[in-house]
């Protein structure tokens, strides 16, 4: 079967994910609805303290909900979920029928299961004349005989609440903790008769609730019964995720006010956190779900398209360099850079990695030192002429090696000669690694460059300190030449971990390109990296 790809699966198709499934259609993105058709309410015929659609059919306001989703793009399908795996970029939902959906994101919503107490006769009659809520449903059973069957001491608010519909009230308190005197008193002034006998079953005439028998035979006659029945959150297909949890009853999934859990890609909405709430709070929480997806999904797209177009502009750049190099027999004379040399040549030799070797006279002089180098360039040419140089004078490549490609894709780790089991090199350097492109990653190649340093190693960075003598003007799109200490700055490394050795401006004798004798300005930065 083949996978589908989507920005974001709504897992769980009642007001939360329907309402999530609406923005995040509204926001024309690719949504899929995997629903298992059993909401909370679907045993109530009728309802309440929704705005603007009270009294109406639960059923009825999901119907309507799929409908306006569907309209906007949303695809809905009938579904169970047995796995989410985490693969890094994306989400892998896993049907109970084996079939695949990818996703850059998942709403939970999949809501609560309500466990009542096992008491004969009560399953049959919840969402009718067994209740949860008084605000659900406390107006249509006003002045009744109600009674509140308690479950924990929370219960206690639910008793004094269902007083407010009526007087005629009567606790059955045995499933709970025993009554403190204090609320025992509060009860009584209320009027509301208690009994502590534990519950046997339910009285039922005609599909009705007429009262309640207790386990000394007494029957007590009520026309509904409030109950606070056991939460259960259904979200083992969740369990790779590692999902942080409250230890609120049922163990809703922690997420903060736009439903963003502890997964960077997994929101919730509705029951999953908050297991009291009524439908107008769930339908807000999924909208809310719905429209911080959206927004991640928005600066997610943003942070892909910098990678698309950096990706798209190093092969440019790359095949630029290649054909540069490819054009002439030669760029560079083939001797080290006397600022280089200089430098260098203060170390003691060890393992060296050189991050745009070019032609490779700055390596080769490394490894006649004494160095055991690896140089890295795009060009495949370069590289050629690199290595073609560094075996003309005798050096073997456990001396000198050259690699070509990109140095976010090759740079190596460490030197495939270190002995000693560390990780890095004992000097990393870079010699020139401008460009004329205004969004040159230069300093990012510079601090993946620093990352390959060996705790007790060095960083060496050669650059253009100001233009050449014989450049009157540089092109309006040439990026700024930085000083060595606006370098130091610009590269942003941890101070506590890099200590600078050298920050200052060398300058250097060379030949002008109409034979004069001139100098040239080379920032040189040496930084040292604690042991």
């Amino acid at each position: 079967m083949q996978t589908r790809e989507w920005d974001a699966v709504i897992i769980g198709g009642g007001v939360a994910g329907l309402s999530a499934a609406q923005m995040l259609g509204r926001a024309r993105r690719r949504t899929l609805v995997l629903d298992d058709r059993a909401p909370r309410n679907r045993f109530a015929a009728h309802m309440h303290g929704v705005l603007g659609h009270d009294g109406i059919d639960p059923a009825a306001l999901l119907a309507r909900g799929r409908d306006e989703a569907a309209a906007y793009g949303v695809l809905i399908e009938s579904a169970t979920v047995s796995v989410v795996h985490d693969d890094r970029e994306t989400l892998r939902i896993v049907r109970a029928d084996g079939s695949e959906e990818r996703a850059r994101a998942i709403v939970v919503a999949t809501g609560i299961r309500d466990d009542l107490p096992a008491i004969p006769g009560l399953a049959p009659l919840w969402g009718r004349s067994v209740l949860h809520c008084p605000y659900c449903h406390g107006w249509e059973v006003a002045g009744q005989r109600l009674g509140v069957l308690a479950t924990s001491p929370a219960s206690i608010h639910q008793i004094e609440l269902v007083r407010q519909w009526s007087d005629d009230v009567t606790a059955f308190t045995a499933l709970a903790e025993p009554l403190a005197p204090e609320v025992r008193a509060r009860l009584i002034a209320r009027d509301i008769r208690i009994v502590s006998s534990p519950v046997h079953s339910a009285l039922v005439e005609d599909g009705a609730l007429t009262g309640l028998r207790d386990t000394d035979g007494i029957e007590h006659g009520i026309d509904a019964l409030f109950v606070a029945p056991v939460p259960v959150i259904p979200v083992d297909f969740l369990a790779e995720l590692g999902l942080a949890h409250t230890d609120l009853p049922g163990e809703p999934i922690t997420s903060d006010p736009v439903g963003a859990t502890s997964h960077p890609r997994v929101w919730a909405a509705g029951n999953v956190t908050a297991p009291f709430g009524n439908v107008p709070l769930s339908m807000g929480a999924g909208s809310m779900a719905g429209a911080a997806v959206n927004a991640a999904l928005v600066a997610e797209d943003a942070v892909l398209a910098v990678a698309q177009r950096r990706a798209l502009r190093s092969t440019e750049r790359n095949a630029a360099w290649e054909q540069r190099y490819a054009a002439e027999e030669r760029i560079w004379s083939g001797r080290v850079n006397a600022t280089f040399a200089a430098v260098a040549g203060s170390l003691a030799p060890g393992t060296a990695l050189d991050v745009g070797c070019g032609e490779g006279a700055d390596a080769v002089w490394l490894a006649e030192h004494g160095w055991q180098v690896t140089g890295v360039d795009v060009s495949p040419t370069a590289v050629r002429r690199a290595t073609d140089a560094a075996r003309a004078r005798g050096l073997s490549s456990d001396e000198v090696r050259f690699v070509s490609g990109d140095a976010d894709d090759v740079l190596p780790a460490s030197s495939p000669s270190r002995a000693d089991g560390d990780v890095g090199f004992d000097l990393v350097t870079a010699s020139f690694l401008h460009s004329w492109e205004p969004d040159f990653p230069r300093y990012e190649l510079l601090r993946a460059a620093a990352a390959r340093v060996a705790p007790g190693g060095h960083l060496l960075v050669i650059s253009h300190a100001a233009p050449p003598p014989w450049v009157h003007e540089l092109p309006a799109e040439a990026p700024p030449m930085h000083s060595p200490s606006e370098e130091l700055t610009l590269l942003g490394l941890d101070a506590a971990i890099w200590t600078p050795e050298i920050v200052e401006v060398r300058s250097r004798e060379t030949t002008s390109p109409d034979g004069g004798h001139t100098h040239l300005d080379d920032g040189v930065l040496l930084l040292r990296r604690a042991g």
